[in-house]
């Protein structure tokens, strides 16, 4: 069943906007920040991860965003364009702000944090005026990522973005990518994520994102299914909650409820997951696959990237998917 009608003839299949950061990940794993004396650079920033993932898996994909005009803007920009990404949309800042950091920690396989530098970030000052309309009109689907609705102008950018969509029938994923320490409040929060959330297609989030954006609502037993009804009021077609270890759930609007399997992993951190996942179960869907095919092929996707150090990096090809899915089916790789 198609749940979601992709726009046909776009020369674009993916475009994202968005955070775009460095990661530094601690080479000396299994030990505390405070120990740690090394760092390995990647291209980071959720939405920035996924058009990766998509790129890698043969989608033809470009970023809406906005970089520093320093060394680590230009790593960014090169790095982009390296791993084939239109970045015709991707403004260099003039103001003199600086490229968001995150820190990495990981202090054993389960146990991981970022330490997060984003004051006065050039990713967060993106206007509405530099969103290109004609780039959006050549896409068949646009991602929109949480940590941007959090400060101005990138929160309108990105509700100028929502429009472009709308108006010319690209399909609108939201990744909830809720980070409490670049907003305000929790109720600047859940008033932002659901005036976006109700002009997507597609949400992907945590149940405990889920929670955050219904501080104004009732739900006390945290029902997926009440979630999920809600949007399905306005524009979402399909809303993945993610339970962790105990996996994910999507809903659809004709009241169904799918679930995957996932796939073991040799953890070595547990961040990139999401990114990972959401890459992969979008390309899924943009293939015309079931949910839960497109669901396990995102799984397995998430599992190879946490096996690896870093995340940008280790986004994989859909051989690779396919070639981990079926070492899988053999046993040949335990958790």
């Amino acid at each position: 069943m198609t749940y979601v009608n992709f726009p046909a003839g776009r020369e674009l299949d993916f475009a994202a906007i968005g955070r775009l950061c460095i990661d530094l990940n601690a080479n000396e794993i299994n030990r505390p920040m405070e120990e740690t004396r090394t760092f390995t650079k990647y291209v980071g920033g959720s939405p920035a991860n996924i058009a990766i993932g998509m790129s890698r898996l043969g989608m033809k994909t470009a970023f809406i965003g906005k970089i520093a005009d320093d060394q680590m803007g230009r790593f960014i920009h090169r790095y982009l364009n390296d791993n084939g990404i239109d970045t015709a949309n991707v403004v260099v800042d003039k103001t003199g702000a600086v490229t968001g950091l995150a820190f990495t920690e990981i202090k054993s396989p389960t146990d991981c944090s970022i330490l997060m530098y984003r004051d006065n970030v050039a990713d967060l000052k993106l206007t509405p005026g530099e969103v290109s309309e004609e780039l959006i009109a050549r896409t068949k689907m646009l991602l929109i990522s949480g940590t941007a609705l959090a400060q101005s102008p990138s929160r309108e950018a990105v509700f100028q973005a929502l429009v472009y969509a709308r108006r010319h029938g690209a399909v609108v994923a939201f990744d909830l990518d809720y980070r409490p320490y670049t907003w305000k409040s929790e109720e600047e929060t859940a008033v932002y994520y659901n005036l976006a959330a109700e002009k997507c297609d597609i949400l992907l989030g945590t149940r405990e994102e889920f929670d955050m954006m219904e501080r104004f609502e009732r739900n006390p037993d945290r029902s997926d299914q009440v979630t999920a009804e809600k949007w399905f009021d306005h524009a979402a077609r399909i809303v993945i909650i993610k339970h962790g270890k105990a996996g994910s759930i999507a809903y659809t609007k004709d009241g169904a409820s799918h679930r995957a399997r996932s796939y073991p992993a040799k953890v070595v951190k547990t961040f990139g997951a999401g990114d990972a996942y959401a890459a992969g179960f979008l390309y899924g869907v943009m293939q015309g696959w079931t949910l839960e095919k497109s669901m396990s092929f995102g799984s397995a996707a998430a599992s190879i990237v946490i096996s690896s150090h870093s995340c940008s990096d280790a986004m994989p090809t859909a051989d690779q998917v396919e070639s981990y899915m079926a070492s899988c089916e053999r046993g040949e790789i335990v958790g």
